[in-house]
Parts: structure tokens; sequence; C-alpha cells
């Protein structure tokens, strides 16, 4: 929720546009700066003598296949210059590291799913420990309406009530609550036309209470031949080919 925060002034603009063109803008924008922090944070002049070793010593193993003895001696040359290539590498990976990791909390945090629109029926499931039994009843604060039996009967160590409510942002004070004997867990729950929703599975340490989800269903950005892709697949199919093309572009090593 933090990075979440951090980055919502720059990139909550973006959430009025199509999945798929928030992800190639995304992919793009991260791809050009790895490659510019790439760039300048290594020696390109010894990265490029480094991949012209390894290729040249590629190109001598395959020319001594008819001899194991010093095929395996150029092998050894090549694996430690492709050592020495990836340590240079390393420099770039801590510089990119974090920013990457904040980026990605919140595109988990805003594309992974659809949100809950209002009036529309949705789950919230409870998931107990093996010992659980008997029943758990649901608390729900004003806006929210929970549509059958508040109490329901732990089966499968898990147990789910239908609820639907008005516009909102149920967290804190005004989230669900779960109770089994003794003990209470919560959830935050956002109903909205917009594209916002809370975390949709939110662990508990109420004793025999593990964790409360909500059935928000998932974001598929991409669908390739029938096969349908969430953010981060169409992210990692996106950035390959932008850091390919910019690579290139760039000229890097």
């Amino acid at each position: 929720m933090v990075f979440e925060k951090l980055l919502d002034p720059v990139l909550s603009p973006l959430l009025g546009l199509p999945p798929i063109l928030i992800m190639l803008i995304l992919s793009l924008v991260i791809s050009l700066i790895i490659t510019l922090i790439y760039k300048y944070t290594t020696n390109q002049s010894l990265m490029k003598q480094l991949k012209d070793e390894i290729k040249e010593f590629q190109r001598q193993m395959k020319e001594l296949k008819h001899d194991p003895s010093k095929m395996m001696e150029v092998q050894k040359k090549a694996m430690q210059t492709n050592m020495k290539y990836m340590m240079h590498s390393m420099r770039a990976t801590l510089f990119t590291f974090i920013p990457i990791i904040i980026i990605f909390s919140w595109m988990s945090a805003n594309l992974a799913y659809e949100p809950i629109a209002p009036q529309k029926e949705f789950i919230v499931t409870a998931n107990f420990d093996d010992v659980a039994s008997g029943a758990a009843s649901i608390k729900v604060p004003e806006g929210l309406t929970v549509l059958g039996n508040d109490t329901q009967q732990i089966a499968n160590k898990r147990v789910s009530f239908v609820l639907k409510g008005e516009e909102g942002n149920y967290a804190d004070d005004k989230a669900i609550r779960v109770e089994y004997h003794e003990q209470a867990a919560f959830k935050s729950v956002m109903v909205t036309n917009g594209p916002r929703y809370a975390p949709v599975v939110e662990g508990s340490k109420s004793g025999n209470i593990k964790s409360i989800e909500i059935n928000n269903e998932a974001v598929k950005v991409l669908n390739i031949f029938g096969w349908r892709i969430g953010w981060l697949g169409t992210y990692i199919i996106f950035s390959i080919a932008f850091s390919l093309g910019l690579r290139k572009l760039f000229k890097i090593y």
C-alpha cells in the first residue's frame, strides 16, 4: 500500500486507458529506464570486449567438437569470461531492483483484478485451519448487504457469503468482520465504478481464521489465439520485445 501511494500521483491517470495500452506504456517506459541505467552504469567498451570473447570461444568450441579435451579447456575460459560479464552487469541490476519492485507493486495493486461495481454481487470467503468446525458469521457496515444467511457452516475449511453494496471504500472501522466463536477477522473491500480494488486476499492472525478473500475476477490483458494472459505475462512479453529493440537502438552490449 505504501508503494501504491508513492506512484499514484504519477500513474493513476493511466487507469482510464484500456489495460493493454497501460501495459504497452509501462513496459516501454520501464524498458527504457533499465536500458539507460544499464548503458551508463556499465563500462560498455569492456562489455563489448567480453561479449566478443564469448562469441569467439563459442566459435572455437564448435570447431573442437572432435577434440573433447581441448573443447573443455575453451569451455572453461568461456565460463570465466561469462562470469566476468555477469558480474559487471550486476551493478546495473542493483540500481534498477528497488524501482522495479515499486512499479511492480503498483501494477499488482491496480491491474491484476476487475473492480467490484456498485450493486454487483460478490463473494467473501473466509479460510480456516484444519481444526475449525461449526458455524461462522459475517458482519457488514452500512452500505453493504448480505444476500442470504449471515451465518454459515464451515465446509472444507472455508465459509462463503454473498454480498452487494453501494459505492464506497469499506476499510478500517468500516471493514467486513468475520466472526468465529470468540475470534474475529477483518477484510477491506472497495465498491466502485472506477478501476480500483482492495487487496483480494488478506491474511489473518485471528486464531483459526487464516485469511479472507474476495472473488474479484482476474484481468486478462492479452489474448493470443485463445491463450489469455494477465498483467505480469503481458509485461514480460512486451518488455522482452522493447528491451531487444532498445538495446540495438542504443548499441548496448
